[in-house]
């Protein structure tokens, strides 16, 4: 029927898979963090703050994982000319900030994955992490 489109989501197990691989890294490399998991649409699947991670790092967490899930690429990809831009046209829901991934499986986009409360290579190491974790696509 041309009137629906299959499409693919993330399940809870999923989701829940992510987080704890996140949790662990960060964990593992002393750095607490926030971590959001969001469907292919910036919904929020999950949100969780580590003991010791920035409170404030869940709002660029989250403005990460919508970032990559709504271009398909990592939030830095962003042209460092249109990061602010970006972060002011969309009241800081987007950002060119490192630690956002796009979460991808077999080439479809189901979502995005933020971290924050490290630095940009330790967020983005962690949201690393996690995306291996489920046999996502890592390109």
């Amino acid at each position: 029927m041309s009137h629906i489109v299959a499409s693919s989501v993330l399940s809870d197990e999923g989701v829940m898979a992510l987080l704890s691989a996140a949790i662990g890294e960060a964990a593992a490399m002393g750095q607490p963090q926030c971590i959001v998991i969001v469907d292919a649409s910036g919904v929020t699947l999950t949100s969780f703050r580590m003991r010791g991670s920035r409170f404030l790092s869940l709002k660029s967490a989250l403005a990460k994982a919508r970032t990559a899930a709504s271009i398909g690429a990592p939030s830095h990809s962003v042209p460092e000319h249109a990061k602010l831009l970006l972060a002011a046209a969309t009241q800081g829901e987007a950002t060119g900030l490192r630690g956002g991934l796009p979460i991808r499986i077999a080439g479809t986009l189901v979502g995005g994955i933020g971290v924050g409360s490290g630095s940009g290579e330790q967020d983005e190491a962690v949201a690393l992490v996690a995306l291996k974790a489920i046999g996502a696509d890592l390109d």
